[in-house]
């Protein structure tokens, strides 16, 4: 008698989605009860951020189906139109490919449009990362995805409460660590020196010698160019090799990107490149080998703790996240964050932290979906 396969249908709407889900992707294509069907929307259909249909591919992965649904520009209102026309192209794939489970991972407005899709189409949901606290519209964003979602797996345990504070049954809430951390201790990674040149723009960085990297991304209620003119204000000063990658597709990118390009024109940036986008392993290669992450990323927070990395987060984009002691807050203020830079500089390598990290991550979610009682009528657990 042939084995009923459950058909799950996982949501890859930019790069570091699918990056961060390689390996959870992996359990669930071998295993035998399971129809992976794989969606990929949003930034993962725009080049400029990286080629994740060939990237699946080149990992055995088939994708189901690809939406153009993004509305480029960085504004709030190409925000607004992306979420909706994303809820009318998923509703049209999901009526199609008839999925038993939709899963959606953190916190971008992109994945709010195949979560609000499924929900009315009474297609139970599972939330990767749900319960983490930030400082920007993407908080606001992961909530809703919580509430509007039937199975919850979080990175930590107070991400873990949250979910059942906001009146999620416990039952269907688990805390896993974090998929990328797991990917990261996955394998040890290099990244490639002709390859890091050859792509981007800018000056060559010797990889051999001591490096900066930068990641700073649109705040919607941020000046963001002035802030990014005071960052590259500092760089520059410091003199020191830096690898900086432009912003994500929020609103208020081309603001940073209009800073960046007028600042390239005027002044003499001979130690920095700019990247749009590189290969996962050489850029998690990068990652490993460089002497401090500044700017707003998550990445900061997250695979930085695990790895020891120090970081200087500046502003309020990732406000309330949990994290270890790698990390330096400061605000937008010139003084702070070159003291800051410098301080981080000096004191190296953290201690490794593992806050995120849970042996076998991928493997545990991948046994959740495939076994879980589903439902889709949900009840506020007081």
């Amino acid at each position: 008698m042939p084995i009923k396969k459950r058909k799950i249908c996982f949501i890859i709407t930019c790069h570091t989605h699918y990056s961060r889900s390689k390996l959870v992707l992996g359990e669930l294509q071998k295993s035998r009860d399971v129809e992976l069907q794989i969606v990929v929307g949003g930034s993962a259909m725009l080049p400029n951020y990286g080629d994740v249909l060939s990237a699946l591919e080149e990992d055995g992965f088939h994708h189901n189906a690809k939406i153009t649904m993004t509305f480029e520009g960085g504004s709030h209102v190409a925000m607004a139109k992306t979420a909706g026309i994303g809820v009318s192209e998923f509703a049209t794939v999901f009526d199609n490919l008839k999925p038993d489970v939709v899963v959606v991972r953190g916190d971008r407005y992109e994945v709010l449009s195949p979560t609000i899709a499924a929900s009315y189409l009474n297609i139970p949901i599972a939330h990767i990362e749900g319960g983490d606290v930030t400082g920007t519209i993407d908080e606001s964003v992961r909530h809703a995805v919580t509430k509007l979602a039937h199975i919850h797996f979080t990175t930590n345990n107070l991400a873990r409460d949250r979910v059942i504070r906001m009146g999620e049954d416990s039952r269907y809430v688990f805390n896993v660590g974090c998929p990328s951390i797991e990917y990261i201790a996955s394998k040890k990674f290099k990244a490639h020196k002709k390859l890091v040149n050859r792509l981007g723009v800018g000056d060559v960085i010797d990889l051999d010698k001591s490096y900066l990297m930068v990641m700073k991304h649109p705040v919607t209620t941020e000046s963001n160019r002035k802030n990014t003119e005071i960052l590259l204000k500092i760089i520059h000063e410091l003199k020191i090799p830096t690898i900086w990658f432009w912003p994500n597709v929020d609103a208020g990118t081309d603001e940073i990107s209009k800073a960046i390009r007028t600042f390239r024109e005027k002044k003499d940036a001979r130690h920095m490149r700019f990247h749009t986008y590189l290969p996962t392993d050489d850029y998690l290669g990068l990652l490993h080998k460089t002497v401090c992450l500044v700017g707003n990323s998550s990445v900061g927070v997250k695979e930085c703790s695990y790895l020891g990395i120090p970081a200087v987060n500046i502003g309020s984009r990732q406000n309330g996240r949990t994290r270890g002691h790698n990390v330096v807050d400061v605000p937008f203020n010139e003084k702070q964050i070159k003291n800051a830079i410098q301080k981080q500089i000096k004191v190296g390598r953290y201690p490794k932290s593992n806050i995120y990290y849970k042996n076998g991550t991928s493997k545990q979610i991948s046994n959740i979906l495939r076994k879980v009682d589903l439902y889709t009528q949900k009840h506020f657990v007081d």
